[in-house]
């Protein structure tokens, strides 16, 4: 019988169903209307549309268990960890920063605007140090790895990745003055719809929605952001606005004449969770071991992915920079 509740809290917990059931036993549908009733009721949108993607791909079979492999072990091994850490994250930059925040705001329509401008600002600035700084890097690869595009890549995170974006986002947030009630409607928004610009060509084909390509951060862009084609590589790094990428210059649409290949560049064991999950630090830790000096040793922490001791450097912004001189070339 026990193992029976937990099986169930585990399935309620992953659907994210356990709040909103919990308001149908009250018989208090007025919680509905509340901030907690409308997260309740929009939390299960996620894992409801990931397991539609399943069912459709197995009708047209599509259905292959070894897309969807390193994403489950990921959530398994992060279940309870990462997000315990997550949350207490948030919690101790909150209460660090706010009586340090250059201006006070409150939770109105348009301070609403800015808080979100601000949270973009500084969700950039976690992602692009994920992509920039090579042991951040070692914490974001994990979602990167999976050579598909599906909902279940949504999962698919070191367990010290979400904290050390939180302790970003957050402190970044809080000294502008954002206001703490209203960062956490703006993370719910951001994070729903984060999961989903992760949808997979098994349920949206050109995922480009027509002219609101143009507005915001579609899964079409998102599919660029983790596709590893020299043209695309280290772009879009934003969540729903996409005025960072524009401002910083890494917005890129999508090519529909250009066949978007998933996955890191550094070689890896196909299918491996392991290697998916440790692969970069084992990679990282290598790299120190064998660097000359302590200078390089640290470089080699701190510089971009694919920075070498010897300047044989092999780091995206160098292997974008040559793809597109010799397309460029090629064409003139």
């Amino acid at each position: 019988m026990e193992f029976l509740k937990i099986i169930y809290n585990e399935i309620t917990g992953f659907f994210g169903f356990g709040s909103l059931i919990d308001i149908l036993k009250s018989g208090n549908y007025n919680e509905l209307l509340t901030y907690h009733g409308i997260t309740s009721v929009l939390g299960p949108l996620i894992p409801f549309l990931l397991v539609i993607e399943i069912i459709r791909a197995a009708f047209y079979k599509r259905f292959k268990v070894i897309d969807y492999k390193i994403s489950f072990f990921t959530y398994v091994l992060n279940a309870f960890v990462g997000r315990l850490i997550s949350i207490a994250m948030i919690a101790v930059c909150i209460g660090l920063f706010e009586k340090h925040a250059i201006l006070k705001t409150t939770f109105t329509w348009y301070w609403f605007i800015y808080g979100y401008i601000v949270w973009e600002f500084a969700h950039f600035i976690y992602h692009f140090l994920a992509h920039k700084v090579r042991i951040f890097w070692c914490l974001h690869s994990t979602h990167h790895a999976p050579a598909s595009m599906n909902l279940s890549v949504t999962y698919a995170h070191f367990f010290l990745e979400a904290p050390y974006a939180d302790i970003v986002r957050t402190s970044i947030c809080i000294l502008l003055g954002v206001n703490p009630a209203m960062l956490f409607v703006i993370m719910f928004i951001d994070g729903t719809w984060g999961a989903f610009i992760h949808v997979g060509e098994n349920l949206i084909n050109d995922a480009r929605f027509g002219f609101i390509n143009n507005i915001i951060l579609t899964p079409s862009h998102h599919r660029v952001h983790h596709a590893k084609n020299p043209n695309y590589m280290d772009t879009n790094f934003c969540n729903l606005l996409n005025i960072w990428d524009r401002v910083f210059g890494t917005y890129q649409p999508e090519d529909r004449n250009v066949p978007i290949e998933y996955g890191i560049t550094r070689p890896m064991k196909k299918d491996s969770f392991l290697d998916a999950y440790f692969g970069e630090i084992v990679a990282l830790a290598k790299d120190v071991a064998k660097a000359p000096g302590i200078k390089n040793k640290v470089l080699y922490i701190f510089m971009p992915p694919g920075w070498s001791h010897t300047g044989d450097h092999k780091m995206s912004s160098i292997v974008r920079k040559e793809f597109l001189a010799a397309k460029e070339k090629e064409l003139a």
